[in-house]
């Protein structure tokens, strides 16, 4: 299902859409070019390799994203030092590692 084409330039789109890729649902953000029919003549467009699938579970994760992005946006325009988010440092298995607290001592880190 297509959820919305974004003007990428005069001849490519991002294409928005949600799709089914052996049964799980995904989110799709793919470049696609304009082309013309060679039966019809007409314009279309077609995929390129370019974009990426999300898994709809991490819509959430996407969401804030995107939100951290308008802020980011917003401060700037203001001509506020926009905010540095720290990036997550994923382990061997894909999870987030644990941040330690640089505030405390070595005797509450045990606690």
């Amino acid at each position: 299902m297509i959820i919305s084409d974004i003007q990428r330039n005069g001849t490519e789109i991002i294409r928005v859409e949600v799709s089914e890729f052996k049964g799980r649902e995904l989110i799709n953000m793919r470049i696609w070019y304009s082309s013309i029919d060679q039966n019809s003549g007409e314009q279309v467009y077609k995929p390129t390799q370019k974009g990426f699938a999300l898994n709809i579970e991490k819509f959430g994760d996407l969401k804030d994203a995107v939100a951290r992005l308008e802020q980011f946006i917003s401060d700037r325009s203001l001509g506020i030092q926009p905010e540095q988010f720290k990036e997550a440092v994923l382990t061997e298995s894909g999870a987030p590692e644990p941040q330690e607290d640089a505030d405390l001592d070595e005797n509450d880190k045990q606690a």
